[in-house]
This record gives structure tokens, C-alpha cells and sequence, in this order.
């Protein structure tokens, strides 16, 4: 009896959230209708002709389909190895240390630009590389000649994926970090009395006990493999970069919102999401499998 009492209270905590979910989650998603219409802002969604998949058909006919494909996926995917890779090397690297108030520094340190917007992020980024800025003059101190580096496609993608990489290293290291302290301390401990080094016992005791949280993050990532990142892209880049730095977010929001295509944003968009949902089912999948992993 005292549990159903409290139930009401349940549902009644329940129903901000609800609101919340159907106005601004559900309610929208009416508009991807506009995929299989010929949009007319005068006319409304409902009034607009339709079109069937004329839009999805015409999608797959442009250039520009294929260049953002494949920027997205270079980019997504160049992001997944270096947020794996980075904070992994920096939770073991930090972990050797033994002074607790280094160690606490340094991990204070590194989190901090996780808390920063991608305007700000990329601001910096903008005066760090400019033609002035001190990596040029650092290059000309080398004699070389200063390069417009958020002006070239061949460096912008690299840019893009280390600025990533840098702003998000030290709070995705955590994980690593809560992985290692869960290793059980007398491992370590018998290894060092059989005399094993260092070394030794990072490679036989630390690396195959956090090797399982590893995979199951390379696995979570690949549903994540279509978002590039809209808002550090949109704040970073510039039409002469657009041949390596242009993803279907940002071609999205070019072709429905400056150029008015609306049922051709709308289908691309779509398009993206479907394969995106796809590419997570498959992710909870694998992970279940490989590392016994299920929200529910």
C-alpha cells in the first residue's frame, strides 16, 4: 500500500519531462514530411504539392552528395580513433605518476576545455593559426613561409580533428581513469615481489584490464560515425575550405536555410538520421555481444 501511495508522486514528477519530450521532441517531427514535398513556404507544409521521392532521388544525383558523405565520414572517423587513442595513452601516462597533487592538477587542467563552447574553441583556433598569429611566427623563426592554415583544404580537416581531440581528451580520459582504479592493487603488488618491472606491469596487468572498456567505447563510437560535429565545423570553416571541410550538417543548414531547399535539406537530413539509427542499433548490438554492455 505505502508503495502505490507513492506512486501518483511518480507520475506527477513525470509530466514536465513529458511536455518537455512531446512539444520539442515529438511534436517537430511532423516536418519531415517536407522530404517528400515540394516545400512552399506560402503555401505550408500541408498545402505544399508532393512530390513522393523526387527530392531523395535528386539528392543522390548531386556532387555535393558524394563530397559531404565523405567528408563526414573522414572526419567522424578520424575524431573516433584520436578520442580513443589520446585519452587511453594519457589515463596510463598519468596514472604511472605517484604525486597525487600532480596528478590532480593535471587532470584539472586537461578538463577544462570541455567546458568551452565551440565559439570560443574556435575563436582561439582563428588567432592561434592566423597569418599573424604565433604559429606563423614560429615558422618564420624557422624560415619557413607563413601559411593560411584555416584557408587551405589539405591542412583544415587536420585542424579540425586536433582541436577535437584537444578539447575533449581530458574529460573523456575519466572513463579510463575509473577503469583503473577499479584494478585490484595486489596484482600489482605480486608482480613487483616476482620482480616483474614497470613496464612489465603495465603491459601484462594495466593494458588487458582496461582493454575491455577500450573496445566497448570503440564500439559505442561507431553509431556516431555520421556526426562530424556542426558546431565546431560551422564556426571554423569558410567557402574555400569546403572540398574537405564541408559535412552534411552544415550542407543541411546551407541548402534549407540560406538557400531555401527545404525538401532537399529535409531529405538529406533524414537520410542521415535513418542511417544513423541503423548504425547505433548495430553498435548496442556488437557491444552486448562482444562486451555484455545494455542500458536495459
Amino acid at each position: 500500500m505505502l508503495h502505490r501511495s507513492y506512486t501518483k508522486h511518480f507520475y506527477l514528477m513525470l509530466i514536465p519531462g513529458l511536455l518537455w519530450l512531446i512539444f520539442f521532441n515529438l511534436y517537430p517531427m511532423y516536418g519531415v514530411i517536407t522530404a517528400f514535398k515540394e516545400f512552399n513556404p506560402g503555401l505550408g507544409i500541408w498545402r505544399s504539392p508532393w512530390v513522393g521521392l523526387e527530392n531523395f532521388a535528386y539528392m543522390f544525383e548531386l556532387d555535393d552528395s558524394k563530397l559531404i558523405f565523405r567528408n563526414t565520414v573522414v572526419i567522424a572517423f578520424a575524431k573516433m580513433v584520436g578520442n580513443l587513442i589520446v585519452p587511453l595513452v594519457f589515463a596510463l601516462m598519468l596514472n604511472e605518476v605517484k604525486s597525487r597533487v600532480f596528478t590532480r592538477t593535471i587532470q584539472t587542467a586537461v578538463y577544462l576545455p570541455h567546458f568551452l563552447s565551440w565559439v570560443i574553441v574556435a575563436g582561439m583556433m582563428l588567432d592561434i593559426f592566423s597569418y599573424s598569429g604565433p604559429v606563423n611566427q614560429i615558422l618564420a623563426g624557422l624560415g619557413f613561409e607563413p601559411t593560411l592554415f584555416f584557408a587551405d583544404a589539405r591542412i583544415f580537416p587536420a585542424l579540425v580533428v586536433g582541436s577535437d581531440v584537444w578539447k575533449e581528451f581530458g574529460f573523456n580520459a575519466i572513463i579510463f581513469f575509473a577503469a583503473l582504479t577499479s584494478i585490484n592493487p595486489e596484482m600489482y603488488e605480486a608482480a613487483a615481489i616476482d620482480g616483474a618491472s614497470q613496464w612489465k606491469r603495465l603491459i601484462k596487468i594495466t593494458i588487458p584490464s582496461i582493454l575491455p572498456v577500450a573496445m566497448l567505447l570503440a564500439t559505442l563510437s561507431l553509431g556516431n560515425i555520421l556526426n562530424a560535429g556542426f558546431d565546431q565545423i560551422f564556426n571554423m570553416y569558410n567557402p574555400s575550405v569546403y572540398s574537405t571541410g564541408d559535412i552534411i550538417d552544415t550542407w543541411v543548414y546551407r541548402a534549407g536555410l540560406i538557400d531555401f531547399q527545404h525538401g532537399l535539406a529535409t531529405a538529406v537530413g533524414l537520410l542521415k538520421s535513418v542511417v544513423g539509427f541503423i548504425l547505433i542499433t548495430v553498435s548496442y548490438t556488437l557491444a552486448y555481444r562482444f562486451a555484455n554492455y545494455r542500458i536495459f
